[in-house]
Order: C-alpha cells, then structure tokens, then sequence
C-alpha cells in the first residue's frame, strides 16, 4: 500500500475523496423530512435505528458530544414523542434511551426523501459513471465503518 499521504497522486485523490464526500454529506443532511430537527437530533435517532437502545453516556461516545450536551438532546426527543427513557435492566441509576413509533416513521421517510434526492442527481451520470460508484459504495461503506 503506498503512502497515501506523502505520494503526491495519492495524495490529491484523499482529499478530492474527503471533500466529495463532506460536500454530499452536507447536502443529505438538508433533505430532512422534519425541519424542526437539527442535524444532531437526526443524527442520534440514526444511531438509536443502526444500534438500538442505549444509556445516554453511550450515545455521547457515538455522537462525539459531552455527556451534558447528549442529556439536553435525548430531553429536546423526549419531548417531540421520538426517544423514550426506560430503566436499565442492570443499573437502576442509568436510564437506556430508545426510539418511539413516531421516530421509526420519521426515520423512514426522511431514509425515503434522501434515496430519492440522490437517485435523482445519480440519472445525471452515464453509464460508465453509475457502474465506478455502485462498486464504489460497498469500498466507501467499509471506511465508513473502520
């Protein structure tokens, strides 16, 4: 494997591959369904979808926020009806958050909003062009996940 950040090609291919995918990033989170939540709301019921209940400590780990600042989220989805609080089944002291009905629903058509959204700038490539980025999404998929 070459040194991806001294050889000058590979180099310039890293960064063009980091701002696409900061630049499309940006433009998905702006196809919410739900205007009234912010990106880190969306963002924690996504996580709440993909790992399922978890205390707030946890989603502060997996969102990157402090504590604090996770425990004024999940009250702000608390009150909108999208997460509710249940015991822990082994702390009494921890609290796990989980999504409700309502989120599953909101989830679904904003995951819904954004396929359409992107399918629709996808009609734009040839064919050559959609063939590189479907083969492309399972290698992207896997840096997403390292």
């Amino acid at each position: 494997m070459p040194d991806l950040i001294h050889d000058g090609d590979s180099a310039a291919a890293v960064s063009s591959l980091r701002s696409a995918v900061m630049l499309l990033g940006r433009r998905l989170k702006h196809q919410r369904v739900d205007e009234s939540l912010s990106p880190t709301e969306m963002s924690v019921l996504g996580t709440l979808a993909r790992c399922g209940s978890a205390t707030p400590g946890e989603l502060a780990r997996k969102e990157h926020v402090q504590p604090p600042s996770m425990t004024r989220i999940v009250a702000l989805l608390e009150a909108k009806g999208l997460v509710r609080l249940e015991p822990h089944p082994d702390d009494r002291r921890q609290k796990r958050v989980s999504r409700t009905e309502q989120a599953e629903a909101m989830l679904a058509e904003s995951r819904s909003k954004r396929n359409a959204w992107l399918a629709n700038l996808a009609e734009g490539l040839d064919e050559d062009e959609w063939e590189t980025l479907r083969a492309a999404a399972p290698v992207l998929e896997k840096l997403a996940h390292l």
